[in-house]
């Protein structure tokens, strides 16, 4: 079969697919009009998870895991957007790691709103003017994101799915050759995280390294001027125009951002897999013991912790604390209902939601 064979091949596949995904588009309009004759919630993680999990066992073609979530996370968010569409709230600026995780889960047809805090994300979403938020929760090289973390126990808003992003990041420039390169521009963290790359390739050179608000805003300026660089996501290179000279520059090859998906008054229905997160202000924690007891609870009935991270309670002379936990199961699950009552007000559930780290 020659070329011209396999192309005329291709765009008979292509044809196919194209009908195919009408068709399935016209069902997805018919579930939508059922769903909203009953108020039925459009955006189901669990759901997505299953046809997922189903396409993998019935896979036997040069696609992996990987590439089938790519393309069906773009279907699955064209469908919603044919359902009723929805607008998104992520920590900008565009071209963010954020605008990434968001895209990844809402695709490109979606609506957004590209927000410069997280304070204002949270706010998009309990006001109403954005159906769902995109935040940054942890990194597993950095740790955890305070703000994100302050702002669940103080807002009253549910995570509805988490997201888990593999940071890379790539080394932009107009300049074709390191020798015409006089500054780079980044984040600080960026900095950090690609310093093996920074010694190896640029040690000795004279270049100022100069710290901004995000990779977005490095790769707008590296565009701007022919002798500077941007350490940044290949999703800011190719947005601003930057050719990227060296990619995946990180010094860990398992540096990941885990995000949260957030809406206002959202549960969601169980599924075989789920991880709960909730904030708990547990009473007398002065009282030696306090903290064990609240653990043991959960170890005498099997259900296993992923997180504790502890927050000063602000507004007190004493020493105290909160905690944000997270754990595998469901809040419908009898064992964590047991829990949830036997503390009362003293815990606040944020969500139960499809685990994916």
């Amino acid at each position: 079969m020659d070329l011209q064979e396999l192309r005329n091949r291709i765009d008979t596949l292509d044809d196919q697919l194209l009908n195919i995904l009408n068709e399935r588009m016209e069902l997805v309009q018919k579930v939508g009009d059922l769903k909203r004759s009953s108020q039925s919630i459009i955006y189901r993680p669990e759901r997505e998870k299953q046809i997922l999990d189903r396409l993998e066992k019935r896979n036997n073609g040069l696609l992996t895991r990987k590439a089938i979530d790519a393309i069906f996370f773009e279907i699955f968010a064209v469908s919603r957007n044919l359902e009723l569409p929805e607008r998104i709230a992520y920590l900008g600026p565009e071209g963010s790691f954020s605008h990434q995780a968001a895209e990844s889960r809402f695709g490109g047809m979606s609506e957004y709103l590209v927000l410069p805090t997280i304070h204002s994300v949270f706010e998009s979403v309990e006001t109403g003017r954005a159906k769902f938020g995109v935040v940054p929760i942890e990194n597993n090289q950095e740790g955890i994101v305070i703000e994100t973390v302050d702002f669940l126990r103080d807002k009253d808003l549910s995570i509805v799915a988490e997201v888990l992003l593999e940071v890379h990041f790539t080394f932009a420039s107009q300049s074709d050759t390191l020798r015409n390169i006089r500054r780079i521009y980044s984040k600080d963290i960026a900095f950090r995280q690609c310093g093996k790359f920074l010694n190896e390739y640029l040690d000795g050179m004279g270049i100022e390294l100069i710290p901004v608000e995000s990779t977005a805003k490095a790769a707008k300026l590296a565009s701007q001027e022919v002798d500077s660089a941007a350490i940044c996501s290949s999703i800011s290179a190719s947005l601003f125009g930057v050719p990227i000279l060296f990619d995946n520059i990180e010094d860990s090859n398992q540096n990941r951002t885990r995000f949260l998906i957030l809406a206002k008054d959202f549960v969601n229905v169980k599924s075989d897999d789920d991880k709960t997160t909730i904030i708990a202000n547990l009473p007398n924690t002065n009282r030696p013991g306090v903290l064990y007891e609240f653990l043991k609870d959960f170890n005498d009935r099997g259900i296993n912790l992923t997180k504790i991270d502890s927050r000063p309670l602000r507004g007190e002379a004493a020493f105290r604390t909160w905690f944000l936990v997270e754990f595998l199961g469901h809040v419908e699950d009898a064992p964590v209902k047991e829990i949830m009552h036997k503390y009362g007000t003293h815990l606040k559930w944020l969500g139960s939601y499809v685990r994916v780290s």
